[in-house]
């Protein structure tokens, strides 16, 4: 999976705003719903899609799982999909929704939500990695049930922070702390991935919980694709890339906005309002596992 960008400036110019479905006249920020083959192409196990309509539904069986891959990588913006879980006894079961650099130096923003036995929650799991190294698991209830209809859910990305969204409320924020000597991710494009699987050895309970194959197939349902980057071909340079995504005194891009650099007061007060209701675990206040408190967690703690 090593990334190969390796021709630079002549061709930077071909790195291009998306703007999903963008028409003449369109504005930066403007985002339109897109249908999935515009934007992204399955990756595995093309049995286990089906289509109907703008409704994609993507299924793990005792057989295989699925996943499918945005066509073009990105630097800075956001993108989102909406997303209705597997219904009823979902335990031992991931469903995916990332962006993630390739190489063995990665990076990755993570949305994993963990199935679970009729009844009980889903939890969301977000993890973030930087050159390689994750860790940074938070997990969270949802303050609805995401199995009976399709809600939204959102990477924001910018040189100032990473932001994951549910419904566009904010659950977690990470932010951009070089000035302390803390690497941050913004040197890689991402490609936008989803995937289904079995994780039965960990996803449900610590792995106590296994999956029931009597309730196959676990059916996950999209719609609502929408992607507001920057595309970067990869015949272009990653440094290249990293200046042209970035705003200068010719271009304004909207991700480089004060008003997206980092919460409002609002989105503030929503991220607390999920941390102190929905917050089930967090690994900058888990002590076995990080006796000493981890760097971007001592003064920042989102």
């Amino acid at each position: 999976m090593a990334s190969s960008f390796s021709r630079s400036l002549s061709l930077c110019a071909a790195c291009v705003v998306v703007l999903v479905l963008s028409v003449a006249g369109a504005t930066a920020g403007s985002v339109r719903t897109s249908r999935f083959d515009e934007l992204f192409q399955p990756s595995w196990a093309l049995d286990h899609f089906t289509y109907e309509g703008e409704l994609l539904k993507m299924k793990l069986d005792n057989y295989s799982g699925a996943g499918f891959s945005s066509k073009s990588k990105y630097m800075f913006g956001k993108v989102t999909t909406q997303i209705k879980l597997v219904e009823g006894d979902s335990a031992g079961t991931v469903t995916a929704f990332y962006m993630s650099s390739e190489g063995s130096n990665h990076n990755e923003f993570d949305f994993e939500f963990l199935g679970n036995t009729t009844g009980e929650p889903y939890l969301v799991q977000t993890n973030v990695y930087v050159n390689g190294v994750g860790n940074r698991e938070q997990r969270l209830n949802l303050w609805f049930d995401p199995t009976k209809d399709f809600h939204s859910y959102s990477l924001l990305w910018n040189q100032r922070q990473v932001v994951f969204l549910v419904d566009d409320t904010p659950i977690r924020v990470h932010s951009n702390l070089e000035h302390r000597g803390i690497p941050y991710p913004k040197d890689q494009p991402m490609g936008v991935y989803s995937s289904i699987w079995n994780a039965d050895d960990w996803a449900t309970q610590g792995g106590r919980v296994k999956t029931d194959w009597t309730h196959a197939p676990f059916v996950a349902s999209y719609k609502g694709f929408q992607i507001d980057a920057c595309a970067c071909p990869a015949t272009v340079a990653a440094s290249d890339n990293a200046r042209h995504c970035s705003s200068s005194a010719e271009k304004r891009y909207w991700w480089d906005e004060p008003t997206v650099s980092e919460l409002s007061t609002h989105q503030s007060h929503q991220l607390l309002w999920v941390r102190v209701n929905h917050m089930v675990y967090d690994y900058c206040s888990d002590a076995t596992r990080f006796p000493s408190t981890p760097l971007e967690c001592q003064h920042h703690r989102h």
